[in-house]
């Protein structure tokens, strides 16, 4: 029985470490962006310092 609970905690915790980097990804990718951002369009070449 004591093999079955260790693999149970075993499965919860790769669960929550695989929740946490999944949020932490979704989190980088949502992220404004830093640094020098240069749009070319119909009114012209911007450039911003973010």
């Amino acid at each position: 029985m004591p093999a079955n609970r260790n693999m149970l905690f075993l499965i919860i915790g790769a669960l929550i470490v695989g929740i946490g980097v999944l949020g932490y990804n979704l989190y980088q990718t949502k992220k404004e962006p830093t640094g020098l951002q240069i749009n070319v369009g119909p009114d012209g070449l911007k450039v911003q310092n973010k």
